[in-house]
């Protein structure tokens, strides 16, 4: 999956597929995690956000089935 680079202190970057709703997150760690039936409007969202970290630990993790790739 194709990820872009975002200003974040924990997240490197994020790639989200369309047509699975899969989001994937690759942290600062080095660490890559895929959360799965992320709807479009959440992951804009994300994007949008003033604190990337701070929206995937209160709207993201706590949701959504993920795991490490």
């Amino acid at each position: 999956m194709r990820r872009r680079p975002v200003n974040s202190a924990s997240v490197k970057s994020v790639g989200y597929d369309v047509a699975s709703g899969t989001l994937e997150l690759e942290y600062v760690n080095g660490s890559t995690y895929q959360y799965y039936e992320v709807p479009q409007p959440t992951y804009a969202a994300l994007l949008a956000a003033p604190s990337i970290g701070n929206y995937v630990n209160t709207q993201i993790k706590p949701y959504f089935d993920f795991a490490e790739v």
